[in-house]
């Protein structure tokens, strides 16, 4: 029997344990084990490689013992655990022992407090594991991530470039260079592999580790690649590589722009995929890694290609949607007007800011009366299809204007016809992405009579037009909003009247300029200055408008008012009874003769009258009146209180009557018939010789 105080078996097998328990532990570890004193100098070591004891290292302080990245944080770290006992795992730093070969590996430390049994601190235990190829993967997979969420998400080729370099720097390279073929900017289709040597590559994003490398100025903007590089070897076997670039290369001789950037850089392993989709190339993806890091291995090649080819097709996806943004802006330049058409006593003035939105449009329509319509519509979306809707529109908006119908007449007919194009479309088999949309429009239709000096304008669905007095208030004008073009509940359009003083400025816009009231303000300030030309004022909104505010694109229309002289316009109040026409080519006749009009325009003239004032004066009622306006055109008008409309007949030989009308068609070169409250007005306007017209109305502005 043994004595009550020795120890037993167990005890002593355990005691023994102990220390075979270390010696095991230090020597067959797969992981570096670290004993640290107090003053985090090593007391014991196992190899961090798993080879056995690193008795070499005892001795020496940890940050000395390994060569860190940031020895500072690591100190820190290990301060840290041994002032507060609390334990940190898994912390990756950079690094290597001191005396290991290579770069720096990602390294994964916890560190523990060692105490005695009464709570005295005896130092750290430190446990280091090379985590190198575990993060290698992670920084893989990150990358690949970024790649797949970052490149395509927009339709701008040169963000989808910039995305690209932004998804592979600093995660995957050092320095990443993306130069595109430069017909592939501009919208054309790729040229298909192997591509030469004479086709221009464009620069479209450059991104260095370093948020400060001046990068762009060591890559040139447009280049052609050089023979016998690998540049111009991956774009003809359409296959990726790596080359070593340290030392002198002897290809880089012949590619002196590589060679400069690789040695401002310090460049030392060159990865470049060529950017190919279906057989055709569109750029070169050249990706750098620098003294410090590891060169590129095979396994990159993989995260590479799958990088390259998803960039390919976001880079094509890009130049598919420039293709069309081009078409549909040439559609759309050519569907609007090539110039400022200035109506009479109106001047107008325009810009047209290029943009994602191919559906604006703006018009100005001569109207008869000295009148003037003003327009300005927009088509949401982009590309042909909007471009091709707003030249419909365009057309419709042409025909009823010439039908002389009230403002809110007009926008009740053209949702009409947008109703039954949306109805046609609907119909129709889909023909890309925009085609499944629903179409949507807006529009501002304006009328300035500048014999009454009003303003007339409904509007549907588009933002009110800006009224500016000659003292240089800027508001914008009460106009009910009407409904969209597209819209289906047909409610009506309300119309507004505004008298306008000579000189007044009108200005209309597009919904993309005042997103905010803060850029209305900045209009409207802008538009406060009458001493400006209307293109002056134009320029000086563009200029008042924050960049972001441009980027779907915008019209903008300015019309500057202005008064018919009195000495340009005769008007008499007539008798309604059968001597009328004969007094009326009387008096006519001294007006003409006092504007100094040739001979033929005045016989064409009485007649005009004659055959107007008789189909008054027979099929009308009082009271009856004539005016005469000289402009660019000489234009007649009679009214009278009937709302009979008047018909154009093709007599026959044997009829007495009959030909009133057909004659006045043949003499004037425009007709028509408009009605109001009070009746209804027939007009014609007549061209003038070059020596007998009277040129454009002088406006307000034009005296000072």
């Amino acid at each position: 029997m043994s004595d009550a105080g020795a120890p037993g078996p167990a005890s002593a097998r355990a005691d023994a344990m102990g220390p075979a328990l270390l010696h095991t532990l230090f020597a067959q570890s797969a992981v570096g084990l670290h004993v640290l004193d107090a003053r985090l100098r090593l007391v014991r070591a196992a190899s961090l490689s798993g080879a056995g004891s690193a008795e070499h290292l005892v001795g020496h302080h940890f940050t000395d013992a390994y060569h860190f990245e940031r020895p500072d944080r690591v100190e820190r770290l290990l301060r840290e655990v041994l002032d507060s006992g609390v334990p940190v795992y898994d912390q990756v730093v950079r690094g290597r022992l001191a005396d290991a070969p290579g770069p720096d590996r990602s390294l994964l430390v916890s560190v523990h407090r060692l105490e005695d049994s009464d709570g005295r601190v005896l130092g750290l235990l430190a446990l280091v594991v090379d985590v190198e190829e575990r993060e290698r993967e992670r920084a893989r997979a990150a990358c690949l991530a970024a790649v797949r969420t970052k490149v395509g998400a927009s339709l701008d080729m040169a963000a989808t470039c910039e995305a690209l370099a932004e998804a592979v720097v600093p995660e995957f390279a050092d320095l990443v260079v993306v130069e595109v073929v430069d017909e592939v900017v501009r919208g054309s289709d790729p040229p298909p592999g192997p591509l030469g040597t004479a086709v221009p590559l464009r620069r479209a994003a450059v991104r260095g580790a370093g948020a400060d490398d001046p990068l762009d100025g060591l890559v040139p903007e447009m280049r052609r690649l050089p023979a016998r590089t690998p540049h111009s070897l991956a774009v003809a076997d359409l296959r990726a590589r790596i080359v070593p670039v340290g030392g002198r290369a002897p290809w880089l001789g012949a590619d002196p722009d590589t060679a400069r950037l690789i040695g401002e850089t310090g460049a030392r392993s060159l990865l470049v995929a060529p950017l190919t989709l279906r057989g055709a190339v569109l750029g070169l993806v050249s990706l750098y890694r620098c003294r410090g890091t590891r060169p590129f291995e095979e396994s990159d090649l993989p995260l590479a290609l799958t990088a390259a080819a998803h960039a390919a097709l976001s880079i094509d996806n890009a130049r598919r949607y420039v293709r069309d943004h081009v078409i549909a802006s040439a559609v759309q330049r050519r569907l609007l007007p090539q110039r400022d058409g200035d109506g009479v006593a109106v001047e107008t003035a325009h810009v047209l800011l290029p943009g994602r939105g191919s559906g604006r449009w703006f018009d100005t329509i001569n109207l008869s009366g000295a009148r003037t319509a003003l327009i300005i519509g927009d088509v949401e979306g982009c590309g042909l299809r909007a471009a091709i809707v707003m030249g419909q529109l365009r057309t419709v908006i042409h025909t009823l204007a010439g039908l002389d119908l009230e403002a809110d007449e007009v926008l009740a007919r053209l949702a009409d016809s947008a109703t039954r194009l949306a109805a046609e479309q609907a119909q129709a088999p889909s023909a890309g992405r925009e085609s499944g949309r629903p179409l949507t429009a807006s529009c501002v239709y304006a009328v300035y009579d500048p014999l009454a000096r009003t303003c007339t304008v409904a509007r549907a669905g588009h933002p009110a037009p800006v009224l500016v007095t000659p003292g240089g208030t800027a508001a914008l004008l009460d106009v009910p909003e009407g409904p969209s073009l597209f819209d289906s509940e047909g409610s009506p359009f309300a119309m507004t009247s505004a008298d306008l003083a000579e000189g007044s400025v009108l200005a209309f816009f597009s919904g993309t300029l005042l997103p905010d009231e803060e850029c209305a303000d900045r209009v409207r300030e802008a538009l406060a200055r009458p001493g400006r030309s209307i293109q002056d004022l134009c320029d000086a909104i563009v200029y008042s408008l924050p960049d972001d505010t441009r980027a779907e694109g915008a019209v903008l229309l300015i019309a500057r008012t202005g008064a018919v002289p009195a000495d340009r316009v005769a008007t008499w109040e007539l008798p309604h009874d059968r001597t009328t026409p004969a007094v009326a080519r009387t008096l006519v006749r001294d007006r003409l003769d006092g504007w100094n009009l040739d001979g033929e325009t005045a016989e064409a003239t009485e007649l005009i009258v004659s055959e107007l004032i008789t189909n008054a004066v027979r099929y009308g009622t009082p009271p009856l009146r004539l005016r005469l306006i000289l402009d660019r055109t000489l234009t007649c008008e009679v009214h009278d209180s009937s709302r009979v409309s008047p018909h154009l007949r093709h007599a026959r030989t044997v009829d007495e009557g009959g030909r009133g009308l057909f004659i006045v068609s043949r003499l004037a070169a425009h007709w028509g018939v408009r009605y109001g409250a009070e009746g209804k007005t027939l007009w014609t306007e007549q061209e003038l010789p070059a020596a007998s017209a009277a040129g454009p109305l002088p406006l307000a502005h034009k005296h000072g």
